[in-house]
């Protein structure tokens, strides 16, 4: 007797823009994990995809949004976060989310970044880090660990990094949290809370760049960089974020840093037009 196979959909096909495969991802690169849990997350929020926009900017991550079948924007380089900004000012209701690498959110956008923390923008950031520029041919960024080769840095990288998570907080984040491309189901569920929590969510994604970055940093393979993060990775829920600097071969603390309440921009400018009106009304 022959047994009849069946095979079940995949639940995040329906947001997949099929007609725009193969991908230009390079092969062990982390940004396709990355997105699937994003996508997995929507559902698991409970959004209804036509209220989620999804913004990008320019670089490798920032592909995401052509290939995702939800209302996204593919921005200039460094200015998702404010196309994003006018995005959720002008339709409230929206649950924008921005999706790119730390190139364009850390050092063109950086200014960008910091602010909107400061805001509080009620928006959801997932910043894949690859510690380098990987589009453009593997140059150091703001967030190349000390002593990390790459094309700009031949010799080893040494200008301090940036610690993301520590940065954003600092700022005003009320939801801070980062995992690498090997925590799925971890990373799957805090895209879930940053989706429905009120205020500036930002999740930093660590993920391997075997082509550019691990060629010259002895994982030439995105399972040398995965190997990595199991042997190196520690979960550590409510990690004050200055402590969790990276290094080139050091641990890497992983979990959910900050989890807060504070007014989000909307909050303020409603509470500001009240203020007003009553003013008037005397």
């Amino acid at each position: 007797m022959t047994k009849m196979l069946t095979v079940e959909a995949n639940p995040i096909d329906c947001y997949l823009r099929v007609d725009r495969m193969p991908h230009i991802w390079c092969a062990g690169c982390g940004i396709g994990p990355a997105a699937g849990c994003f996508l997995r997350a929507i559902d698991r929020a409970g959004l209804e995809p036509d209220k989620v926009a999804v913004v990008s900017g320019i670089g490798c991550s920032g592909r995401v949004a052509g290939y995702i079948k939800l209302d996204s924007f593919h921005t200039t380089h460094g200015r998702a976060l404010p196309f994003a900004t006018g995005l959720k000012l002008g339709n409230p209701e929206l649950n924008v989310v921005v999706f790119s690498g730390d190139g364009d959110i850390a050092a063109i956008g950086g200014n960008h970044l910091i602010h909107s923390a400061r805001r509080n923008i009620d928006m959801t950031v997932i910043c894949i880090n690859n510690f380098n520029y990987g589009m453009t041919g593997g140059q150091m960024g703001p967030t190349t660990p000390l002593d990390a080769r790459s094309a700009t840095s031949p010799y080893g990288n040494f200008e301090y990094p940036f610690n993301l998570p520590y940065l954003v907080a600092a700022c005003g984040a009320t939801y801070v949290a980062r995992w690498t491309v090997l925590h799925l189901r971890e990373l799957e569920r805090s895209i879930a809370e940053a989706l429905v929590k009120p205020g500036f969510s930002f999740i930093e994604v660590l993920s391997p760049c075997p082509t550019v970055y691990g060629r010259q940093n002895k994982s030439p393979r995105g399972l040398d960089e995965m190997r990595s993060y199991k042997e190196r990775s520690i979960i550590r829920d409510g990690a004050d974020p200055k402590d969790v600097e990276l290094s080139l071969n050091g641990t890497i603390v992983v979990g959910k840093f900050v989890d807060i309440e504070r007014p989000t921009l909307w909050d303020c400018y409603q509470q500001m037009l009240d203020r007003a009106n009553k003013s008037k009304k005397r």
